[in-house]
């Protein structure tokens, strides 16, 4: 009896080591899991600190484009409009964040690197550690600015996002046209209007388009290209670039006060063929098959292209249009013009969703809310309570300014906080050539 303590304190103390360098490692686990929660902190503040940053930097862009605007029309300044001048500060901005602003990012410097069969996935999981991490694709970046474009964060922050000009900054702009479209001149120049938007719009698309086709070409046969160029692509540049914007011509004109139908010509045509190219390229793109036959443009395709523009185009109307009646028949057949407050943001909502639904349907938004807001104006408008009527013409004349000024900053900015920028001369020039000749045509 007297043995077994001695056997137990005996193995009590050979377990002694053992339980401290349990209690050692889970400490050092512990440890390095605080050091990294504090570094993962660390990055949320920077990162949360940066987003302010931006935001403040494109509001006081704005204030100073404000100011400046209010400083030409008092001292009668017509050599540069508002959004050039947008433009040109953002430009500056750019240069300063470029080139101004050091490195602030907690990764790696130096790449790592891999190879993927069916090229990179839009997010990786990484297995560092025993623990699982979720990346998400950024972009591509030109390999010549790897080292000096990679490690700023704010850079890649401030860079043109799709997401935010489609779905945050364009329905605001495209939705005030149609709201605030002067009828009775663009209904009475419907047919030249149509005509200049559809049928111009595509000549326009197919000559730039096999134009560019014969410049890449030209581009492989010096060695200037070395990446596949497909007519497709030169049929999607087309499409793009037919589209025009001419916001300081229509100012002018305002101002001058210029004949009406001309007015409507003019405004109508670009309105128009803006919702025409956007349609357009979208039916190039749905058009491109997998297989042997990809990128390739044949009679059939063209046909097909044609169908997927109509479709979508038409679909896209009625579904504007019907948003249109929608809100139309419940401010008629509701006593919401007792609350105007109400009145207006239903108004503002029902307007805005237009966009999103025609997106989330396959069709195309700015289609879809040009003809909500031409049906709003012909029809809700007249439901509404005076108080509403003035919000909302107010409202949306104060979205669309920002968001168009707000737009011409973010593309200076963009110029050189866009991390893959390849310039090549006989492109831009063959491009400008292009472009001369098709808006001609």
């Amino acid at each position: 009896m007297v043995a077994l303590p001695r056997c137990r304190s005996r193995g009590t103390a050979l377990l002694m080591p053992g339980w401290i360098l349990l209690i050692l490692v889970s400490g050092l686990k512990a440890e390095n899991g605080g050091m990294e929660e504090l570094v993962t902190e660390k990055e949320a503040e920077e990162s949360h600190r940066q987003d302010s940053v931006n935001l403040l930097t494109f509001i006081l862009l704005l204030t100073l484009t404000i100011l400046t605007i209010w400083l030409f029309k008092h001292r009668r300044v017509r050599f540069l409009h508002e959004t050039g001048l947008a433009m040109i500060y953002g430009l500056l901005v750019g240069v300063i964040l470029r080139y101004g602003i050091p490195a602030t990012s907690y990764h790696n410097k130096t790449p790592l690197s891999c190879s993927m069969k069916e090229g990179p996935s839009s997010t990786l999981l990484l297995n560092v550690s025993g623990k699982f991490f979720e990346y998400t694709l950024k972009g591509e970046i030109n390999s010549k600015e790897i080292h000096n474009v990679e490690q700023n964060d704010m850079l890649r922050k401030v860079t043109f996002d799709p997401e935010v000009f489609f779905n945050i900054l364009l329905p605001p702009i495209i939705f005030h046209a149609g709201y605030s479209l002067k009828k009775r001149h663009f209904f009475r120049n419907l047919g030249s209007i149509i005509t200049y938007a559809f049928l111009g719009t595509a000549i326009s698309c197919f000559f730039i388009g096999n134009l560019m086709y014969g410049v890449v070409k030209l581009m492989q046969v010096v060695g200037q290209l070395t990446d596949k160029f497909y007519y497709t692509d030169c049929l999607f540049f087309g499409a793009i670039i037919s589209a025009t914007d001419p916001v300081t011509v229509l100012a002018i004109f305002n101002e001058l006060h210029a004949d009406g139908d001309l007015y409507a010509l003019l405004f109508g045509e670009s309105v128009m063929n803006d919702a025409v190219a956007i349609v357009l390229s979208s039916s190039i793109v749905a058009y491109q098959p997998s297989g042997a036959n990809t990128h390739k443009f044949d009679a059939s395709a063209f046909f097909k292209s044609v169908g997927v523009f109509l479709g979508i185009f038409s679909g896209s109307f009625l579904m504007g249009a019907a948003t249109g009646f929608v809100t139309a028949l419940v401010t008629k057949f509701t006593k919401l013009h007792c609350f105007p407050l109400l009145e207006t943001a239903l108004f503002f909502l029902m307007s805005w969703s237009t966009f999103l639904l025609a997106e989330a349907c396959g069709f195309t938004g700015v289609v879809a809310v040009l003809f909500c807001g031409i049906t709003q104006a012909h029809y809700t408008y007249n439901n509404l309570s005076e108080e509403s009527t003035k919000r909302t013409k107010q409202l949306f004349e104060v979205l669309h300014f920002l968001a168009e000024n707000f737009i011409f900053s973010y593309m200076g900015l963009a110029l050189f906080t866009f991390q893959n920028h390849i310039f090549s001369p006989i492109f831009i020039i063959g491009a400008f050539v292009a472009i001369f000749i098709g808006r001609a045509l």
